[in-house]
């Protein structure tokens, strides 16, 4: 059995590095994410009523974990439903 040899198999294709999202909050200097905030809040729920994973919204790790905790609390109080029909 010959192997073949394929020399554009071996050549790696070449990327731009991407650049990373810069945070929607940090950019606005936000520092408390108020739950009745719903302006703000809509942008990290989809159309569904889910909350939008870190990795579509651009969001870092400390905001993030803020938009939850004001989702959870918005949808408690009956500001945003829990689910969308």
């Amino acid at each position: 059995m010959q192997k073949k040899n394929n020399s554009s198999a071996n050549v790696q294709l070449k990327r731009k590095p991407r650049r990373k999202k810069a945070c929607p909050l940090c950019v606005d200097k936000v520092y408390i994410l108020d739950y009745k905030d719903l302006n703000r809040l809509s942008r990290f729920i989809t159309d569904r009523g889910k909350i939008v994973p870190k990795r579509n919204s651009g969001a870092c790790a400390k905001h993030q974990r803020m938009v939850a905790e004001s989702v959870k609390r918005s949808r408690f109080i009956g500001f945003i439903p829990y689910c969308i029909d």
